[in-house]
């Protein structure tokens, strides 16, 4: 039977890293919303939120190798791609349509948007629906985003890429060659985290991962190191966990935790939370960003892949985290959007007010994401791998 007419279903998943996905995606929804009242990166409350985005790519390393690795005799390079775009596109959509309904409601803090011309909302919208950039000429908002609509998208850009990056180069490398991979990207880590600066690209040393969301030299050298190690080492996790499966240790993983999701997500919870180590971005903070990226996020990822949940409290709470996870995350910033227009309105208002306001975008993120998760993405992707991942093999079938 033709490869491309094979349909495969899902393999069970690792509830307790889907749990932990939905605690770092709810901890970007607090890191955006306290943003909008900070002064400087080290004064940001949930100071380090931003390093979600490093350990979600290492959850997605880990998960693409587990799901994919062991299928490509059943599977051509375009049905790795459809099954991907099953998976990730319809939120993607979602949160460019939510963040083109929003634009207009958040003039005050981004007067730019009361300035676009029809034409370039409307190439923005399609650019945004079909992944694709915009560069400088066609920042609509003002802010220097890929996306104008909806400024975490340049991940999902990222993920697409690792992803197109997995199906024709790193599938094919050995463990060792992604070993080595993963030591030489893990260098460019260090260069941001360090301020080496080997590449002469910042004008002062960085001593931080921040950014990787602009065309610009070194905003893509940020982005691509930011993709690249986390990546490179959850797909090597994938790889080497295999070889110490057992009757006893059917994981693999060499470490095992009771309570593991409790314990995993009050480690992410402390990690993304962390003060600004030594009052500013210098090597002192540097230092904690690579060790969360190049060692605690792999250790988390090895506990959460070698832990169970024992308890229907534990395994609902990662269910529901884990399903709301990715339509939160990727659809919550219109809503910073316009909270920040609020702040930028009303910058007298009493303390309760923006409590309210924080509390009520919390909330107004989560009904959301839920909505969009059960009326739309789940129905859409049902429909999708009906009609078109499962028609080749109904045709063979015929």
């Amino acid at each position: 039977m033709a490869k491309e007419n094979v349909y495969l279903a899902s393999k069970p998943r690792y509830e307790i890293l889907d749990g932990l996905r939905g605690v770092a995606a709810l901890m970007v929804v607090l890191f955006h919303i306290f943003e909008t009242y900070s002064k400087g990166p080290a004064y940001q409350i949930i100071n380090h939120g931003y390093l979600a985005v490093d350990f979600f790519f290492v959850l997605s390393g880990f998960v693409v190798g587990y799901a994919y690795d062991d299928r490509w005799n059943k599977m051509t390079t375009w049905g790795f791609f459809k099954r991907r775009l099953t998976r990730l596109h319809p939120m993607v959509i979602a949160g460019t349509v939510v963040g083109a309904a929003l634009f207009f409601f958040s003039g005050n803090a981004f007067p730019k948007t009361q300035e676009v011309e029809l034409w370039k909302f409307l190439l923005c919208l399609v650019m945004g629906l079909l992944i694709i950039p915009c560069g400088k000429g066609l920042d609509i908002r003002g802010w220097g985003e890929l996306n104008s609509f909806n400024g975490p998208q340049w991940t999902l850009t990222l993920e697409y890429i690792g992803n197109i990056l997995y199906a024709f180069v790193f599938r094919h490398l050995p463990k060792i060659g992604l070993a080595l991979l993963c030591a030489v990207c893990a260098v460019f880590t260090l260069d941001l985290t360090l301020g080496w600066n080997l590449f002469g690209l910042f004008p002062e040393p960085q001593y931080n991962v921040i950014g990787g969301w602009s065309l610009e030299p070194a905003q893509i050298y940020i982005a691509f190191t930011r993709l690249l190690y986390p990546f490179l080492c959850g797909l090597l996790i994938s790889r080497i966990l295999p070889s110490h499966r057992s009757a006893g240790n059917p994981s693999g993983s060499p470490i095992h935790l009771k309570g593991g999701f409790w314990w995993c997500g009050l480690a992410i919870v402390v990690i993304l939370s962390i003060p600004c180590i030594g009052g500013k971005q210098g090597i002192a903070d540097g230092l904690f960003q690579a060790a969360a990226i190049l060692l605690l996020f792999p250790l988390i990822v090895l506990t959460g892949a070698g832990s169970t949940t024992v308890g229907k409290r534990s395994t609902a709470v990662c269910k529901w985290l884990g399903e709301i996870s990715y339509p939160i995350y990727i659809t919550h910033y219109p809503l910073i959007y316009m909270q920040m227009d609020w702040v930028a309105q009303h910058p007298d208002a009493p303390q309760w007010q923006h409590i309210a306001l924080g509390a009520g975008t919390v909330v107004m993120a989560i009904l959301l994401a839920w909505g969009l998760l059960k009326a739309y993405d789940l129905p859409v992707r049902a429909w999708l791998t009906e009609h078109w991942l499962k028609r080749g093999a109904k045709r063979t079938a015929a």
